[in-house]
């Protein structure tokens, strides 16, 4: 954190810090309301008054007369208040308010036309950390300055020049913000990547007619076959596998996972084309459609309507960072504090020990789902936004007022609210089914037969749709560069070899297809993949080396190269809001190395 202060008239700003702040609520976190009180015992500061930032301590909510009221802090104190991306720019935004007085009567003592950037080497700085105060040296080279033009709202501006607030270049901001450098974007790999340049109607114009031809009876065959799939195989081990013909509890015990794994996916395999009905390709009727999908969805504890009301939007918004439903990557920023660090101090951090990989994927396999469903994790967290008003106030997280369950979910609108319910009480037979077969038949026979197959079934669900999502190769998208064909083209196909093209009907396989046309059912997808590869040229993406073995190992790589995701060093306009994975663990393209002040750039 650097010292920062006004030089006399000139308003001269030296130095950057940093209030880290509830971005969801506007509230001062925990860490800084330690900083704050940590002032009082800064000698270094004992001879300013503090009376306005100090008065931000018990402030219920931070706004931007709170932002306002910090700069006139920094008059005073000679430290600067910068806060995450969100409301970063709603401070540089009161910067430029507080040199005109008409707008602002906060900044009464020098309004001056022109703010000054200046660094000085062999400045103190203030390092503030977890309730603490020390000094340190900070090393910036010499100065210059630039006429401050008047500001747009931070709405109106949301992403200004990312070289306009480096302080060790410490250029002019007008001059830098006309300086736009077309850097290279690099995926995780090191392959420069081209947006795409297609358009949906060539896709879907390179489709051979009869690739969208749906057949309720070939469907209804499938889950025929996966339903009997499911009841013999309970049949012949409830049958066979018991004390009686196998005396060996150890070979009984193996038998039986091995039952949880085949049930498991046969399981997976149903809820396949219950995907299906929910994308209306299972069948051309959607009567038909919706009747299987409540069905198959219930019985895999899975609330079809509202699983599907919220698929439907991730098909609409792949890639999407502000409007994607499912495996939205954390930021730099997010990551970063996740682990209680500014963006620039990632590179900093340790590699990430394997154990910690397999430990989270781990995690992640067995809840999952479960929390997606109950929390709405890896969704996103714009909620504010819900054109109905029902998002104020919430956002992820158990008790968030997020999840798949609550009609006044801001997930939903208010005419989806009988389709939630009657998805609901789906669930409930099924749960009340599953409390019969354990009162009756033990809680242990019940874990094996359905539970275990169910986590399995999660599993698969779970790894599939990260491995379709999650690639060192894929880019995601800010609002201005997104649109539906990158988004969909921003999706990769897989190989699981006979399990994954007959027992999970080729969702690995073809699923960059699936993306730009869902209602092609599935038996037809492997024709149409080939038909729009042409289309899409290098955009097509596909990983199908070592069959299950690669897949397996895909997931493995994805989770230690692909931590977060930042903008490619040196991009400007469209190609800013492209953004690629990056990681901690020394492997691909390493993350851009940021100073404070530089941090301080690429939030802008």
């Amino acid at each position: 954190m650097c010292r920062g202060r006004f030089d006399g008239d000139r308003q001269t700003f030296v130095g950057l810090g940093k209030i880290v702040t509830d971005q969801t609520l506007g509230t001062l976190r925990p860490e800084i309301l330690e900083f704050i009180d940590s002032l009082h015992h800064c000698p270094h500061l004992s001879s300013f008054q503090t009376p306005t930032l100090f008065s931000l301590r018990n402030s219920p909510r931070v706004t931007l007369h709170s932002h306002l009221q910090a700069i006139e802090y920094l008059r005073v104190t000679q430290l600067y208040v910068i806060s995450d991306s969100t409301l970063l720019n709603k401070i540089r935004w009161g910067v430029s308010l507080a040199a005109q007085p008409s707008l602002t009567s906060n900044f009464h003592h020098h309004s001056p036309k022109t703010l000054e950037i200046k660094a000085f080497s062999n400045m103190s700085a203030i390092t503030a950390r977890k309730g603490f105060v020390q000094q340190t040296d900070v090393l910036d080279s010499t100065s210059s300055s630039t006429t401050n033009s008047i500001a747009a709202s931070p709405e109106d501006t949301p992403r200004p020049s990312s070289s306009s607030t480096s302080l060790s270049s410490l250029e002019s901001i007008n001059d830098l913000d006309l300086k736009t450098v077309n850097g290279k974007l690099l995926d995780t790999y090191g392959n420069e990547f081209h947006l795409p340049d297609f358009t949906i109607k060539q896709i879907r114009d390179a489709i051979p007619a009869h690739c969208f031809t749906r057949s309720g009876a070939k469907g209804l065959a499938y889950v025929a076959r996966d339903l009997a799939s499911l009841a013999a195989t309970f049949y012949l081990f409830h049958t066979y596998v018991t004390p009686e013909n196998i005396s060996s509890t150890p070979a009984r015990a193996a038998l039986w996972s091995l039952y949880t794994v085949l049930q498991g996916l046969f399981g997976t395999g149903l809820w396949v084309l219950a995907h299906e009905c929910g994308h209306q390709s299972f069948s051309p009727s959607k009567t038909l459609n919706d009747t299987v999908g409540w069905f198959c969805h219930s019985a895999l504890l899975v609330p079809y309507f509202s699983w599907k009301i919220s698929h439907g939007k991730h098909h609409k918004a792949t890639g999407h960072l502000e409007r994607d439903m499912v495996f939205v990557p954390r930021t730099r920023d997010q990551y970063a504090t996740k682990f209680g660090r500014y963006a620039h101090e990632l590179t900093e951090l340790m590699e990430e020990t394997p154990i910690v990989t397999a430990g989270m994927m781990i995690g992640q396999q067995l809840g999952g789902w479960p929390l997606y469903i109950l929390a709405n994790v890896t969704g996103h967290n714009y909620h504010e936004r819900q054109s109905e008003g029902r998002g104020k106030g919430k956002q992820n997280g158990i008790g968030g007022g997020v999840n798949h369950l609550d009609p006044s979910s801001p997930l939903y609108e208010a005419k989806d609210g009988k389709l939630i319910l009657l998805s609901d009480l789906g669930l409930g037979i099924t749960l009340a089914a599953l409390f019969m077969i354990g009162s009756n038949f033990g809680w242990a026979n019940l874990a094996v037969w359905y539970l275990i197959p169910y986590l399995w079934v999660n599993h698969w669900l779970v790894a599939i749709t990260f491995l379709q999502h999650t690639d060192p190769t894929l880019p995601h998208y800010e609002g201005e560069s997104w649109n539906f064909a990158r988004g969909a083209a921003a999706t990769i196909d897989r190989e699981f070899g006979f399990i994954g093209r007959h027992l999970f009907h080729g969702i690995i396989e073809t699923h960059v297809l699936h993306h730009f046309v869902s209602t092609i059912p599935f038996y037809n997808a492997d024709e149409a993949t080939e038909a729009i590869k042409p289309i899409m040229g290098q955009h097509y993406r596909s990983n199908v080396e070592g069959g299950p073995i690669g897949f397996l190992k895909s997931f493995w790589r994805s989770a230690r190269m692909c931590q977060w995701i930042e903008p490619c060093e040196g991009t400007e306009g469209e190609k800013k809001g492209v953004l690629f994975f990056r990681n901690r663990n020394g492997l691909g393209v390493p993350p851009q190395k940021l100073s404070p002040s530089a941090e301080l750039k690429s939030d802008s």
